[in-house]
């Protein structure tokens, strides 16, 4: 049931957990091969008569129970409410994952299953989105309609009792233990660098503050809406990876989108494309647009959070520089269109304390 592929320690770990795994599901395994190892080792389970399924095994400790069931429900809900998102495949015994591994000294690994879905990525980290104009504005255009489609749906929706994912808060993003990490500890910082991002946490969080959590802007979101995670068959468009789904700002859905566009020539294409398809499906005023330099600076500093948590890994060894480089350009950004901004006498008067650092 294993490839021929050279693997990694780690990766061989991962893998004999998935086989471990399988034999809790209905499945007819035939091979299984690894997509990736980030926050999950993911891989594709070829199984009979040509079907395919996702099993991902989890980061110990980054979900507990509850929040990944959670996922699961909410995914459920999308469907139900006309989006196309992975289906959870349940095990024999009727649950959304397994726990293999534990012990009365380690807590495991979750295991899921979930259909797989066909469909092209729209674009990469890497490469970008290909296209010209005209093909990158259709694109966004059913990015920001879906988008706003499952705003509409976390807004109405009511989870039940026990639903529990984490908050892209204002402590989650510019608190003393951001979700990420502490972006501003990140030690490949010049000390210029360092102080421009300290300047950043505490507007990021004054401003977050300011805005409120009213239904209107703040609500359940799926907080990785990249171009890997939009799958694109003509103009249907399908949602995946709903790991780091959570509580949070719908303009950080918007900023994470428009994120690794920042430096194309497309950007504002993108941007204008995603904001009208979104407009068409709901409400988002000019005012509320205004703040989306600060969305961009605030998801700007999970990324230095992320792989500051992971140095040494060969992913944050090649994505740091490039990360680097990027999150002081836009906050760069963020921080001179604030000072342009007229001060209210409220804001100056209601600003809120930080932590020390």
């Amino acid at each position: 049931m294993t490839d021929t592929l050279h693997t990694t320690p780690d990766e061989h770990a991962f893998r004999q957990i998935a086989l471990s795994a399988l034999i809790h599901w209905d499945l007819k395994p035939a091979g299984i091969h690894l997509i990736k190892v980030r926050e999950n080792a993911v891989f594709r389970v070829d199984c009979e008569h040509g079907r395919k399924v996702v099993l991902r095994v989890h980061r110990q400790g980054y979900h507990s129970d509850d929040a990944l069931r959670s996922e699961s429900e909410w995914m459920a809900a999308l469907e139900r409410d006309g989006l196309q998102v992975p289906r959870v495949i349940a095990s024999r015994y009727g649950r959304p994952f397994e726990v293999i591994g534990a012990t009365t000294s380690s807590i495991g690994h979750q295991v899921d299953i979930i259909e797989w879905i066909d469909g092209r990525q729209l674009g990469s980290v890497e490469e970008g989105v290909s296209g010209g104009d005209e093909e990158i504005a259709r694109k966004y255009r059913i990015v920001g309609e879906t988008m706003a489609r499952m705003h509409n749906q976390s807004s109405r929706w009511q989870p039940v009792d026990g639903f529990a994912r984490h908050s892209w808060c204002e402590e989650g993003l510019a608190g003393l233990r951001p979700l990420w990490g502490r972006f501003w500890e990140l030690e490949a910082l010049l000390p210029s660098q360092r102080s421009l991002l300290g300047s950043a946490r505490m507007a990021i969080r004054e401003d977050l503050l300011a805005i409120g959590k009213s239904a209107q802007v703040y609500g359940l979101i799926h907080a990785d809406l990249v171009p890997e995670n939009f799958l694109v068959d003509g103009d249907d468009v399908r949602v995946i990876d709903f790991d780091d789904a959570g509580f949070g700002w719908h303009l950080f859905d918007v900023a994470t989108s428009l994120y690794f566009l920042k430096a194309e020539p497309y950007y504002d294409v993108a941007q204008a494309a995603l904001v009208e398809g979104y407009r068409r499906r709901r409400d988002l005023s000019d005012q509320a647009l205004a703040s989306l330099p600060m969305f961009l600076a605030a998801r700007s500093t999970t990324y230095l959070g992320w792989v500051h948590e992971r140095k040494g890994t060969a992913t944050a060894i090649e994505l740091t520089p490039m990360l680097i480089e990027l999150a002081c350009g836009v906050v760069e950004d963020y921080l001179a269109q604030r000072a342009r901004r007229p001060v209210s006498s409220a804001s100056a008067t209601q600003s809120p304390s930080l932590e020390p650092t």
